[in-house]
């Protein structure tokens, strides 16, 4: 499925007449088991899917996955051509090193022939200005190259950071004055590096471009249908422009969906989104017989060459969670062996994939990616290691179940995956219920759409603990939204903060961006490209300037339902700018029963924001027995536009009283304004076909009126829905 074949069919079709192309499948699922049953020597284990699917170099999410179902797919899934030549460029590379100074750009762009032609013509240009023009011979191997260098070159940068220039690199074969065939790739100059230094908590891991320290907050992507052509250009771009509108800056390609559509990565180096790339291996062990390393490498080797000119490409990982495999199946895995022959002896000869040919394969064809072994993965030690690496931090959903509260507790040095899940949009629920009798949360097909193990307890087990539970549909959806939101802003916020304390935190991608199919699950914006609360959520906390407040965390469930006495707090502002700037800050004491201000605000001119990193602000305690239950509140401005707020409540949620809240709503001129005379939670706004709002799952306290943009309503908004935490 990964490789792009192509056949000489020209003795065919010297014979006249119509000509007919048969291509024959095999039924996939049944030839792995064919293939596993010829390999017993293997041992064949994995999560998700029958294993079976670890013998077929086939999407592996086709055989079903924790938020998809299975669906066995056959046949060419991208565009079959007739091509006739009669010399053409096979292909074209581009090979550079950007200055330490960042003042130059030197390189070689190689043309490989096949047939005749006896020279080739470069070019390169950006804007349609020429920086190079030389024509060279091609050599007896079919090769042609000629070196170059860029004075003051542009250089590419990701969104928010600097421009994404791309120049056209173009290579003509010629026979004289004639063009046999011509080829261009556009691509960026851009100097990156994974930056993996020792430090006193253990190694960092966090990525540098063109000198700049960059924290990647973002998503995983997986397939974004269970269909694959199915998937537009336009909504190609959707997807990836919400990244761009959300302030996120990198997305994970899952290891187990497919290599994706040029146009994919195209739109990447447009819009500034760095991309990890996963190989097509997922939870599994995956076997390494002759045959199979073969098809590994060939697909290998087809798909580097296919996307190294991308300037988005930012790392290449070996796969998702196989080391987690090793671990858990108790698979031979000893880090200090460094003879890769003896790996494919063992009962794990996957390790020669991951730490052998793929990062041979990487050095060869796309030298100027980082290469890592796999996701998670940190220097041969256990993959939930916090010091090293990067992790999925699985326990809070999975595993212990731990408190979302505690989220920025649980991380590591660059957390690639984590997440919460959450129902869709009523309107996706209704599109997939075709029985009304169905629409109430716990029923057959409501359950049926949610392939997480043990979801229905896990929900319950979040929405108890923090919420007020209800049971009609749509306070249910809002629920479990909230839920998820409140997970990842716990997430964001505090990971974004350890990256201004000595990087201790790289990044930071949610597990998932996006659904292949109508269903409830991790994603953060649902199949139809209806966004839940949890984007606006990350947003906020990925802005270029976020300010941030936080109590510490008490467990209640430990000590009875007894508040601890007393809570530290914290307040801090986290800035992407590249420059420091000067600020105003101000933070309020409110009370949630009467709305009004239980203590004097702290308001503070002139705050020296550092660049790239975090500003602590204050600091100081609530006293529980003496203070009333009340919000922290912040609010930060610059060059007197304010630019960010953040509301700190007692957690959990469920002792709170939510009623008489005081809210309204008004529109006007395709705005609305939200005012309310008592703190309130989580007011979300409808997502509706072709409108979309500026923010949505907002906090209000009195005295902070917001105004929120709405387009695609014309003038008029006042039809569109809202609710809130406690809303009659």
């Amino acid at each position: 499925m990964f490789v792009m074949h192509r056949v000489d069919v020209s003795r065919h079709l010297a014979k006249r007449g119509s000509h007919f192309l048969e291509i024959e499948f095999r039924p996939a699922s049944l030839e792995a088991r064919k293939i596993r049953e010829a390999h017993p020597e293997h041992r064949w284990v994995g999560f998700n899917g029958d294993v079976s699917r670890l013998a077929v170099r086939k999407a592996q999410y086709h055989w079903g996955w924790d938020w998809g179902p299975e669906l066995m797919t056959c046949g060419p899934w991208r565009e079959v051509r007739l091509e006739s030549y009669c010399a053409r460029i096979k292909h074209l590379r581009v090979d550079y090193h950007v200055a330490h100074d960042l003042q130059s750009v030197r390189g070689t762009i190689q043309a490989d022939i096949e047939g005749p032609g006896k020279q080739v013509e470069f070019t390169a240009a950006l804007d349609g200005v020429e920086v190079l023009n030389e024509t060279t011979d091609v050599d007896d191997d079919g090769k042609a190259a000629v070196e170059f260098i860029v004075k003051q070159p542009k250089l590419w940068y990701p969104h928010g950071y600097g421009p994404q220039p791309l120049y056209t690199v173009s290579a003509s074969l010629m026979d004289g004055s004639d063009m046999l065939h011509g080829l261009s790739k556009r691509t960026g100059f851009r100097k990156l590096d994974l930056v993996q230094d020792p430090d006193e908590v253990g190694k960092s891991f966090y990525f540098r471009v063109n000198g700049v320290d960059v924290f990647c907050g973002g998503s995983d992507w997986i397939p974004a249908d269970s269909f694959t052509p199915r998937t537009t250009a336009a909504k190609y771009r959707t997807w990836l422009q919400m990244m761009v509108d959300g302030y996120q800056i990198m997305i994970r390609i899952w290891g187990g969906g497919i290599w994706e559509e040029d146009v994919f990565y195209e739109l990447c180096d447009e819009l500034g989104i760095l991309v990890w790339q996963d190989f097509m291996f997922a939870c599994g062990n995956y076997p390494a017989y002759p045959a199979m390393l073969k098809s590994i490498e060939q697909e290998s080797v087809c798909q580097t060459r296919r996307l190294r000119h991308h300037p988005c490409l930012a790392i290449f990982a070996g796969n998702n969670e196989d080391y987690q495999v090793q671990e858990s199946s108790g698979l031979t895995y000893d880090y200090k062996d460094k003879d890769p022959q003896s790996w494919l002896k063992t009962d794990f000869p996957a390790r020669y994939i991951y730490e052998k040919l793929l990062p041979d394969v990487v050095a060869a064809h796309c030298p100027h990616v980082p290469y890592h072994p796999g996701s998670p993965w940190g220097d041969g030690k256990i993959t939930s290691d916090q010091t090293v690496g990067d992790m999925h931090q699985w326990n809070v959903w999975h595993g212990t179940q731990e408190k979302y509260q505690i989220f920025d507790q649980l991380g590591g040095r660059f957390n690639s995956e984590f997440g919460m899940e959450a129902f869709p949009h009523i309107d996706t629920i209704k599109y997939f219920l075709t029985d009304p009798s169905q629409l109430y949360p716990q029923s057959h097909m409501i359950d049926f759409h949610n392939k997480a193990d043990g979801h229905e307890r896990r929900i319950a087990t979040y929405l108890v603990e923090n919420f007020r539970t209800r049971t009609e549909l749509d306070k249910f959806i809002h629920l479990t939204q909230l839920s998820q939101a409140e997970a990842l802003m716990f997430a964001y916020r505090g990971w974004r903060r350890q990256w201004g304390q000595q990087r201790l935190c790289g990044g930071a991608l949610v597990w998932q961006l996006n659904d292949c199919w109508p269903v409830t699950s991790w994603a953060i914006v649902d199949y139809f490209q209806r966004k839940k609360p949890a984007y606006y959520v990350m947003r906020r906390a990925l802005a270029p300037v976020a300010i941030a407040v936080r109590r510490e965390h008490h467990d209640w469930s430990v000590v009875h339902a007894r508040p601890a006495k007393q809570s530290k707090y914290e307040c801090w502002v986290a800035s992407s700018k590249l420059e420091e700037i000067t600020a105003s800050v101000e933070l309020r004491y409110i009370s949630i029963a009467t709305g009004h201000d239980i203590k004097d605000k702290v308001f503070l001119e002139d705050v020296r924001i550092v660049p790239n990193g975090t500003t602590e602000l204050f600091q100081g305690v609530i006293d529980n027995e003496r203070e009333e239950p009340h919000v922290l509140s912040a609010r930060v401005w610059v060059d007197q536009a304010l630019v960010s707020r953040d509301c700190d409540w007692p957690q959990p949620l469920k002792y709170l009283d939510f009623t008489d809240r005081g809210v309204s709503v008004e529109s006007d001129n395709g705005t609305i304004t939200v005012r309310a005379r008592k703190p309130t939670k989580g007011l979300v706004f409808e997502e509706r076909e072709g409108v979309l709002v500026t923010d949505s799952a907002l906090d209000v306290v009195p005295g902070d009126e917001q105004t929120i943009e709405v387009r695609g309503m014309g003038m008029d908004s006042k039809d569109l829905d809202w609710t809130f935490l406690g809303a009659p």
